[in-house]
């Protein structure tokens, strides 16, 4: 079987993040598998002027990594000395349903360097030996080898801002070594780029109708203009708790200036409003993870691996 040299490796950002995220939220140093696709893509450019036509143009190989599957812990499937151990190993891919082709594995690391150890070299270079794990690539009549490894590392010194590096590697089998390859991050798939067309990336405050007249007639309103009020109260509460609407008048015109601390209360309260969304997503994320730990633990408890 060839040797081929991938170009590069693709994955989406929602992957690439859930796989930091279950790095960073494990109580320890972790291991998985990588799943994914390799095509080939026809050369961008042909000459009529190449006697060999388009034979001597090199073929461009790219692999996608689509999902993975983390253990919670090393030595996951390998022993100390890097040898695999397949039971274990089939045990795992046994979890993925609908199976998909193994292109590699990965390990997260905390506080250490982002360079591949020998037991990590080892892994790679019997995974990639190992005949039943080939799968076809994409227009192509050639086979791939899992043959990737994607390295996660921390700082080795504590940080004011979590940080964490990684780094993708493709073994060679013919001259025994890791090769380190750029990794492209992209969308799920073209019909999401469109998406991203009307995108701002600021908040947009809700338009409301602010009274600017200081005429006394103001007070007296209508039941239309109380069902109007209470309608922007409610939006403006979508944006920042405890703001009044009718303060807002205050804070347009040429009085302005006057009332610089209510705009500052204002901001504090989006603040505040967008600091508690925050903290309810991580919360929820958290109990997501914990949930998908039990679910784990069942599935084991069930297969008789507990």
């Amino acid at each position: 079987m060839d040797d081929l040299p991938l170009q590069k490796i693709q994955i989406s950002g929602p992957t690439l993040a859930s796989m930091i995220e279950r790095f960073s939220t494990a109580l320890g140093d972790v291991d998985g598998l990588l799943f994914g696709h390799v095509s080939q893509i026809a050369p961008s450019s042909l000459s009529d002027d190449d006697p060999l036509g388009s034979s001597s143009d090199p073929s461009t190989f790219v692999a996608t990594i689509s999902g993975f599957l983390c253990s919670g812990t090393i030595n996951s499937f390998y022993d100390s000395t890097g040898r695999i151990d397949f039971l274990a190993l089939r045990r795992l891919l046994a979890d993925r349903a609908p199976p998909r082709s193994l292109i590699g594995w990965f390990s997260g690391r905390r506080r250490s360097s982002l360079r591949p150890s020998l037991r990590e070299f080892s892994v790679t270079a019997c995974l990639s030996t190992k005949a039943q794990f080939f799968f076809p690539i994409e227009n192509s009549l050639s086979n791939f080898r899992p043959s990737l490894f994607l390295l996660f590392a921390s700082p080795l010194l504590d940080q004011v801002i979590h940080t964490h590096e990684y780094k993708a590697y493709q073994y060679h089998p013919t001259s025994q070594s890791f090769e380190p390859k750029s990794i492209d991050i992209v969308n799920i798939g073209p019909a999401f780029r469109g998406h991203y067309g009307s995108f701002s990336p600021i908040s947009p405050f809700p338009s409301m109708a602010c009274d600017l007249r200081a005429s006394p007639m103001a007070e007296d309103d209508d039941d239309a203009t109380q069902v109007a009020k209470a309608h922007d109260q409610r939006q403006l509460d979508t944006c920042a708790e405890g703001v009044q609407i009718g303060s807002l008048s205050r804070l347009m015109g040429s009085e302005a200036t006057n009332y610089t601390a209510g705009l500052e209360d204002l901001y504090e309260k989006m603040l505040s409003k967008l600091d508690s969304l925050a903290r309810l997503v991580e919360k929820t994320s958290a109990k997501v993870h914990e949930q998908e730990s039990r679910n784990m633990k069942l599935r084991y408890k069930v297969a008789g691996y507990d």
